[in-house]
Order: structure tokens, then C-alpha cells, then sequence
């Protein structure tokens, strides 16, 4: 069946999954982080400051997402998606109104946690269970929504507030996010729960079987993945949160900066629908070990760049990884893992990589104001990633032969 077919024949469920990725846009670093400059100097915060505080809420949100994860074991993606939605729009309320540095820390946890979190989490487990034989391909479309929401949030925000206030933007995304409600209920009407889907789309894992959290971790595999989940989350994050800061010191305006963006966002949804076609034909094992390496030539280019035509590069190259990552790891925890728990285990990998973008805020935020130039430490984030995919490598090397199946969807052998 054809991706447009595909498409088509499940349209209803896609747009789901696309309208929870797009919505978690109001939780994600790329969006909080337009608002950077103004935060700091409403609250006179260093870089330091305003990286510990993000880093604070993000790291308590990372804790809960742990045991909130669960919840989509349980209950419809219907009913969690509502709530999700009315009280990341509170969240939003809060952020406008937000009356001194104090709250801060537990405004940036709850748009994080339900942001970053849990409507991205809704849209990746959904889309993981209802489909097994084009699991690729949905998490392909519905990461569309992630797209939209990078290429066209920050350029318009950014633009906004040139003419409205920060506070009354954060209005506007609470009345986004109200309008999202509806929709979503429209679109799961006839919505699939994880229990009445048991026959038709339970895939298992490695050794036939479903394993559960526990038993992740008692295997080797989810600890070599370690580097790997918390990488692009802390650096892109980083990259994405220093935004302001980085064009500062490359000599660039921040319009200027941002209006780079679409052009990585298009990139990433080229490389986004190549990679779930591809991933369905080969299987995650054989394409996880290579698709962080653009990562080092990534941030390599950040750390040299003397001019906007080398951040464009960098940008490129950024872009290939982030559109695998959308399906690529996400596909990985079904196949290797199986679907019975994969929300209680989802759960705990979205809570890693919610820690790791805790950590990439928080630890450049430092590093700036002890006097570690940002392009320094990029360069040593280019060196992260290259051991990155060395560990993760190993790890799925080890553990790709208990997967059923594995050497007969070779292509050609693949050598």
C-alpha cells in the first residue's frame, strides 16, 4: 500500500496522532524559548538562572512522566488527550500571568510535563499500537505534527511580538489549545482502546513475548540506549533553548536565525516520511545504529560557523537526525519490547529524554556564565554523539537476534 493510500484509509486516527504532536508544541523547548529574552529580563535571570529554573521544572516533570506514561495502559487516548489539552492551556494561563520568579519553576513543570510529555507521548504510543505492519508510516505522518508546529511557531511568535506583548500570546496558545478539544473528540469518536485492540494489533518483542518495564531493565539493551535517548533530547534542546544567545554570538539577528527554521523543519519531514517507509521495509535494528551520526557533523558546524551559510548547514544536518528520531527510536521500543506495555515502558524512555532536555538548558546555561563559549561546547557535544552511537550500536548488535524475523527481512542481504 502506498504512503497517499495509507493515508487516506486511516485518516481519521493520523490526524489524532498529528493534532497531539502539533499541540505539544506549547510544552517544547522551541516554543518556550522564543520568550527567553523576555523572561530574563522581566525577572532580571542570567543564563545560568533561567537555565537552572527550566532545568528544575523539566527535571520534575521527567520524575512524574515516569508513573503519568502509564496512564495510556489504561485509559482512552481520547480521554487523557482532553485533559491534556485543557490543562496544558491552563498551564499557558499561568505563564501569562506568571507574577514573580517563584512560580516559574512549577509553570515551566507543568508545560513541560504536559507538553513535552504526555501529548507527545499520547501520539507516539497510539500510533505505535494501532498500527504493527505500518507502524513506520504512521509515526512518519502524525510527527508531521511536530513539524508544523517547529516551522511555524517560532518565525510567528517571534513576528507577534513585535506588535502584542508576551503575556497575551500565552493567551493565544490557551485559546489554541481550547480549540484543539473539540477536534480531537471529533477525530476519536470511534476511537480503538489499548484492550478492545488486543487481537488485531499486539505485536511482542524480542524472545516472542511482551516484556514489561521491569524486565527492560533488567536487560542490557535499554542501558546501552541510555546516551543515545538523552542526546538529541538535551542538545537540540540546548541548541533550540540558546537560540537567542547562539545568534548573538554568530553575528546574527535573531529573526534572522529563526527564519532558518522552516527550511529544518521541511528537511526533517522529507527525512521524517523516508525514514517510516524505509523503517517498515528494514526493521529499526538495522537503521538505529547510523542515525545520530549527522548529530556530529551538526553541531561541528555550530561550533565553526563564521557565517549564516555554515548555521544553514549545521541546520541541515540537525534536520536529517530529528526526522529519523521521530520514528525511528519511537518504532524501536514496540519491535524490540513488544506493544502489551508499552506505555508503562514508553513512559520511562520519554522521561530519560525528558530529563535529557533538563539537562542541555540547564548545563550550557552554566557553562556560559562560567566562560565556556557555547561554540566551544559544541564541539564537544559533536564528540557526545559519535560515542552515542558507538554504545547504541553494541546494544542493538547484541540483542537484534532475538527478534523474530530479523534475518528474514534482510534485503538483499545487506552484506
Amino acid at each position: 500500500m502506498s504512503l497517499l493510500a495509507f493515508a487516506r484509509q486511516n485518516a481519521r486516527w493520523l490526524a489524532a496522532g498529528a493534532l497531539l504532536a502539533f499541540m505539544s508544541s506549547f510544552g517544547q523547548t522551541f516554543f518556550i524559548s522564543v520568550f527567553s529574552d523576555q523572561i530574563r529580563t522581566e525577572f532580571g535571570l542570567t543564563h545560568a538562572m533561567w537555565g537552572g529554573i527550566y532545568s528544575l521544572g523539566t527535571t520534575a516533570s521527567a520524575l512524574v512522566m515516569i508513573w503519568a506514561g502509564t496512564l495510556t495502559d489504561i485509559f482512552r487516548t481520547r480521554s487523557i488527550g482532553v485533559v491534556v489539552f485543557l490543562l496544558l492551556g491552563l498551564a499557558c494561563l499561568a505563564m501569562a500571568s506568571v507574577p514573580t520568579v517563584l512560580a516559574l519553576p512549577f509553570i515551566i513543570f507543568a508545560l513541560r510535563l504536559l507538553g513535552q510529555g504526555m501529548s507527545s507521548h499520547l501520539s507516539v504510543v497510539a500510533m505505535s499500537r494501532w498500527f504493527v505492519a505500518g507502524r513506520g508510516r504512521a509515526l512518519s505522518i502524525s510527527s508531521f505534527g511536530f513539524s508544523i508546529g517547529e516551522t511555524f511557531l517560532p518565525i510567528s511568535f517571534v513576528f507577534l511580538m513585535s506588535i502584542y506583548s508576551w503575556r497575551s500570546l500565552w493567551v493565544a496558545s490557551f485559546a489554541i489549545l481550547m480549540a484543539a478539544i473539540p477536534v480531537l473528540l471529533l477525530l476519536l469518536r470511534r476511537e480503538r482502546t489499548p484492550q478492545s485492540m488486543a487481537q488485531e494489533s499486539m505485536s511482542l518483542g524480542m524472545k516472542d513475548r511482551h516484556w514489561t518495564r521491569r524486565d527492560m531493565l533488567r536487560h542490557p539493551l535499554f542501558w546501552f540506549m541510555i546516551p543515545a535517548l538523552l542526546g538529541p533530547s538535551a542538545f537540540s534542546t540546548a541548541f533550540f533553548f540558546q537560540q537567542a544567545h547562539f545568534a548573538e554570538i554568530k553575528g546574527l539577528e535573531h529573526l534572522q536565525l529563526v527564519s532558518f527554521f522552516p527550511i529544518y523543519s521541511v528537511l526533517s519531514v522529507i527525512v521524517m516520511f523516508v525514514s517510516g517507509v524505509v523503517l517498515d521495509r528494514l526493521g529499526s535494528a538495522r537503521l538505529l545504529p547510523f542515525y545520530q551520526l549527522p548529530m556530529v557533523i551538526a553541531f561541528a558546524c555550530f561550533s565553526l560557523a563564521q557565517s549564516s551559510g555554515m548555521v544553514a548547514l549545521g541546520l541541515t544536518f540537525l534536520a536529517v537526525t530529528s526526522g529519523a528520531n521521530s520514528t525511528l527510536p519511537n518504532a524501536f521500543w514496540a519491535e524490540f519490547y513488544g506493544t502489551k506495555y508499552l506505555g508503562a515502558i514508553k513512559s520511562l524512555a520519554a522521561a530519560v529524554m525528558v530529563l535529557g532536555s533538563a539537562i542541555g538548558p540547564g548545563l550550557t546555561g552554566l557553562l556560559i556564565d562560567s566562560g565556556f563559549a557555547l561554540d566551544q561546547q559544541y564541539l564537544w557535544i559533536s564528540l557526545f554523539f559519535l560515542i552515542s552511537s558507538g554504545a547504541m550500536t553494541i546494544g542493538v548488535f547484541r540483542a537484534r537476534s532475538d527478534l523474530k524475523g530479523f534475518n528474514k527481512n534482510s534485503i538483499g542481504d545487506l552484506g
